[in-house]
């Protein structure tokens, strides 16, 4: 399937690994212009030689650094047309463990990072009838065991989506959230549990996935530049889950 993306100018912020990585990786070879962007001025670097794209060193979870990197951007290509907003981190402690600090970083991380990349884009993406997407976790919709100051800001960023695309529609632009359960790749959690007790987590997967596996970055990254492109026209607001039949509600 043609995605019609090509040509468009996309930025996808957390992406020197992982799911944001993957996510980069599909829109470019369905097309876009990508711009990584990362913390890890290193790892990014080298993610964007992997790719042959470009990549801007910026803290989105810093107002005036997300703003930054979106003008850089904007100056750069002439345009914004998708945001990718992928920051986030669910390392912390087990639940009821968390400190004041603890919640200020994973609001930080998981919530504001998303806010401010959205608020930076406003303007070039209701310029070009853009589309964000904000990259979430089921943590956010069920009281699934990780930690929770991690779930409780997820649930935060699936209430800040469905509330701003009503004034994003407004301006012509399209924002939804993307929830992937459990997801493998390298240097993730799943890769360190996998490693240090297998049966543990097949036992999980068994009991709680219906699809029985985990997942794998480009599923999730799929369905991202879906949700990206002109073919998902009539969706807005919503937290699109992709956790191979975990959730039950």
């Amino acid at each position: 399937m043609d995605l019609e993306l090509q040509g468009k100018v996309a930025l996808v912020t957390g992406s020197s690994k992982g799911i944001g990585l993957a996510i980069a990786e599909t829109l470019l070879h369905e097309g876009c212009k990508v711009v990584l962007n990362g913390r890890d001025s290193a790892r990014l670097l080298a993610a964007a030689r992997c790719l042959g794209v470009s990549g801007i060193v910026g803290d989105m979870s810093e107002e005036v650094s997300a703003h930054t990197l979106v003008n850089e951007v904007v100056e750069r290509h002439g345009s914004l047309d998708i945001l990718v907003s992928n920051v986030g981190s669910g390392i912390s402690p087990p639940p009821g463990k968390e400190t004041s600090t603890e919640w200020d970083h994973m609001l930080d991380v998981n919530l504001r990072a998303a806010v401010n990349s959205v608020s930076a884009a406003r303007v070039p993406l209701a310029t070009s009838s853009g589309v964000a997407l904000c990259i979430s976790s089921i943590c956010g919709a069920a009281a699934l065991g990780a930690p929770l100051a991690y779930s409780a800001a997820k649930a935060a960023l699936n209430s800040f989506v469905r509330g701003i695309s009503r004034v994003l529609g407004a301006e012509g632009v399209r924002i939804n959230g993307l929830a992937p359960g459990n997801v493998l790749f390298e240097g993730s959690s799943w890769e360190a549990r996998l490693k240090n007790n297998p049966q543990a987590v097949m036992d999980m997967l068994e009991r709680e996935v219906a699809l029985k596996r985990l997942g794998g970055a480009k599923e999730i990254a799929h369905v991202a530049a879906f949700l990206c492109s002109p073919k998902s026209s009539f969706i807005t607001g919503e937290i699109v889950v992709v956790d191979g039949g975990q959730l039950r509600s």
